[in-house]
């Protein structure tokens, strides 16, 4: 399979200037190392009626183009039912009834993480699980068998975190976030992943879940985000930071992509344009104050 880039929005609203920024970005990175770029729609959670359709109108209004269609989460369940299926035989998961907040008020196991599940289900016997079952449906967690794990990115170089028991499948039946990016990544030969580097700390858990899955790890590449004023990942709370909104106040499409493009060090025109003057390392580091 021919090796490929990504953009994967959730369909829960219109895309603001932030995410377009990181499409672009994912775009240029695939293009420039001749892979495909493929879109694929997370709306495993949070979907909107109508998003995804001004998501994908957006994305092609700033010139991000892709290879075939965008896939849905919603149509994979079976892959990640397999996943699931073989980390339960090779005894890597486990059933857990705990609550949000009996977890957030339940004391850290020794030694482990900050901020890492503190393993309540982990050692359930036979007469505990009996009575947890009657009780609430049971989530699907992971059993880890490290605290940590490292992965290299290209911008940030190697990066140590947190590997807990992290869920696999909810309580409510949903495949967690942390399963179905590797096992879609895999699935649809991407092996470069650029994302907003808000993501970076939980990329040791996926890098972690694909080993055991046998699953090469991707070329990872998180870039800064967009934020506002206050230094706070931009939102739509922020006002005319969608492109209709933008429109309305006689900003063109146009103009958004000319900024967005020189926000990155690259020449304002097309994305063609811009992609012979595209260099990874001479990408800003830092986030970038969006200004309506």
């Amino acid at each position: 399979m021919t090796s490929a880039g990504r953009f994967a929005p959730s369909p829960s609203g219109e895309l603001h200037v932030g995410n377009l920024r990181t499409a672009i970005l994912a775009w240029l990175f695939a293009r420039s190392s001749g892979r495909r770029f493929l879109l694929r729609v997370e709306d495993l959670d949070r979907a909107r009626a109508g998003a995804e359709a001004l998501q994908l109108r957006d994305l092609a209004a700033v010139g991000v183009t892709w290879d075939g269609d965008a896939v849905r989460q919603t149509a994979r369940g079976t892959l990640y039912e397999d996943a699931i299926g073989r980390l339960q035989q090779a005894g890597l998961t486990y059933e857990c009834y705990c609550t949000r907040r009996e977890i957030q008020e339940a004391p850290s196991a020794p030694h482990a993480p900050q901020g890492a599940y503190p393993g309540t289900c982990r050692n359930l016997d036979a007469a505990e699980l009996e009575f947890k079952r009657s009780t609430r449906p049971a989530a699907v967690r992971l059993r880890a068998g490290v605290q940590e794990y490292t992965v290299r990115d290209v911008l940030h170089g190697e990066y140590t975190g947190v590997v807990d028991d992290f869920v696999l499948r909810r309580n409510d039946g949903v495949t967690a976030y942390n399963l179905a990016v590797v096992v879609d990544d895999a699935a649809q030969g991407i092996d470069q992943v650029v994302r907003g580097d808000d993501l970076l700390p939980s990329t040791p858990r996926q890098a972690y879940l694909a080993s055991l899955l046998d699953i090469p790890l991707p070329e990872y590449a998180h870039v800064p985000l967009v934020v506002n004023d206050d230094g706070a990942r931009l939102a739509k709370r922020d006002g005319a930071v969608t492109l209709a909104d933008l429109a309305e106040t006689g900003v063109s499409v146009q103009d958004v992509r000319n900024r967005l493009l020189v926000s990155l060090g690259l020449p304002p025109g097309t994305l063609q344009q811009a992609l012979a003057s595209f260099d990874p390392d001479r990408l800003p580091k830092q986030p970038w104050v969006w200004k309506a």
